[in-house]
């Protein structure tokens, strides 16, 4: 009896798990299916923040700021062909597309602005201008000086180069707004000399400094109306000479003075 039960505890195995009491947990090994998975996380992830830059950039460039070249010398000296401007949108308030209407902007039109719009001759052409009349002013030239309400504007910045007046067929508009009685003959506005008239309500009056020569503006197509304002110039961001023969006038012949220059 005693031998039998030596060779019971001699066999510690019986009645134990044959592979140990202790067993490991198996961890199930990844398919190709998880990798797929991840693949398409990260394409879904790339995509969303592809559309998010898109309409925040459409957002940005419709109802806050945008680039505009200078492609005439109608503003010379303030601007310059090669100007490259930043130009805000926010400010003037943004026009609904399809209508007259515009969202407010968080400031109003002021006379010396200068401005982006779509003028009534050529709408779907894009010219910069000074703000010079505003609704309800009388306004005249006489002998190149610009006169508001009766009394002459200080415009510094005005060029002037060609002494000789000059008679344009566009500008027979002028005579629905004019202040004259025809006791002194008929209406025969010119360039330099023309007025006095008055400008009404939501209307706008506006001119190029480079007044002689460059300037395709109000005193030849009429008042511009308020809904095709588009921008307020704000900053000259970038500015090259684009009449350089050089190569790379955008690297070679970049006006550095001009870089960061606010548009006034």
């Amino acid at each position: 009896m005693a031998r039998r039960r030596r060779r019971e505890r001699s066999n510690p195995g019986e009645g134990t798990d044959p592979k140990g009491s202790s067993r490991e947990t198996e961890v199930p090994k990844r398919t190709g299916r998880d990798g797929g998975k991840k693949g398409e996380n990260a394409f879904l992830e790339w995509t969303k923040s592809l559309i998010v830059a898109f309409v925040l950039f459409i957002f940005i460039r419709s109802f806050l700021v945008h680039t505009f070249v200078i492609i005439s010398g109608s503003m010379e000296e303030t601007l310059l062909v090669g100007d490259l401007l930043l130009v805000n949108r926010a400010a003037v308030g943004s026009p609904i597309p399809g209508t007259h209407w515009r969202i407010p902007g968080y400031s109003t039109l002021e006379r010396g602005d200068i401005l982006v719009f779509d003028p009534p001759h050529e709408p779907d052409l894009k010219l910069v201008k000074r703000l010079l009349g505003l609704p309800g002013d009388t306004i005249e030239m006489r002998d190149k000086v610009f006169f508001v309400n009766g009394d002459p504007l200080d415009e510094p910045y005005v060029r002037h180069v060609d002494s000789r007046d000059d008679v344009h067929p566009w500008m027979s508009w002028q005579e629905e707004f004019a202040l004259t009685d025809g006791s002194n003959g008929p209406y025969d506005p010119t360039r330099d000399n023309w007025g006095p008239l008055v400008i009404p309500p939501d209307r706008y009056f506006m001119l190029g400094d480079n007044r002689d020569t460059s300037s395709l503006d109000s005193r030849y197509w009429g008042f511009l109306e308020g809904w095709r304002i588009e921008w307020r110039a704000v900053l000259v961001y970038f500015s090259y000479d684009k009449a350089s023969l050089r190569p790379f006038p955008w690297l070679k012949e970049v006006r550095w003075s001009r870089v960061g220059s606010l548009v006034r």
